[in-house]
């Protein structure tokens, strides 16, 4: 992988030194003058650089699709994951301040909001998929239901166990889906 983003970075620096000093013209060489593309020079035509681009060794597509680097993609989802978790926490809250639910089913229910909007988010912002909805949403939905019985299991065991508040077991057990459902869905989902 080194040697192919080198060998590209050598042909940008060939193609800005062509831009840079366009004096040469393909008129002024016979047309079945045989050339070695890696021999080629500054002052080279555009035919000359349609040479370099089009060499195996020089050039390959995939140089232009390099993947992102982990760590920023983690960060954009952990970015996604805060939206999804403010929604998440904000129903938690709600659920259990209201009286409407216990601490373990609203947090289910938050999940569940949370989760939508995760989605969207990571299809689009995180893991920039081209994988079709009907492809990925399912895979995803697989992994949110994991992560929301995950979710379900730390904040009951820290209720009980721990005798934690509601609030604080919520935060150690989003640290921990976060953790598992990066690396799911970047291995499996998107």
């Amino acid at each position: 992988m080194t040697r192919r983003l080198g060998d590209y970075a050598d042909n940008m620096k060939i193609a800005n030194i062509h831009r840079e000093t366009p004096t040469n013209d393909a008129r002024d060489r016979p047309a079945n003058e045989k050339r070695d593309p890696r021999t080629l020079t500054a002052n080279k035509t555009d035919a000359d650089l349609d040479t370099i681009c089009m060499h195996p060794g020089l050039w390959h597509p995939s140089m232009m699709a390099l993947p992102a680097p982990p760590l920023p993609q983690f960060v954009r989802y952990a970015s996604a994951g805060a939206i999804g978790t403010a929604l998440h926490y904000a129903t938690l809250t709600f659920l259990v301040q209201a009286m409407f639910m216990g601490p373990v089913a609203g947090s289910t229910a938050g999940a569940v909001l949370g989760a939508l909007v995760n989605y969207v988010l990571n299809h689009r912002f995180t893991f920039a998929s081209r994988r079709a909805h009907g492809h990925a949403l399912p895979r995803f939905a697989t992994i949110a239901v994991a992560g929301i019985a995950l979710n379900a299991a730390v904040l009951a065991a820290m209720l009980t166990v721990a005798g934690s508040h509601y609030l604080f077991a919520q935060v150690v057990a989003t640290c921990v889906v976060l953790v598992a459902g990066y690396f799911a869905n970047r291995t499996w989902t998107f």
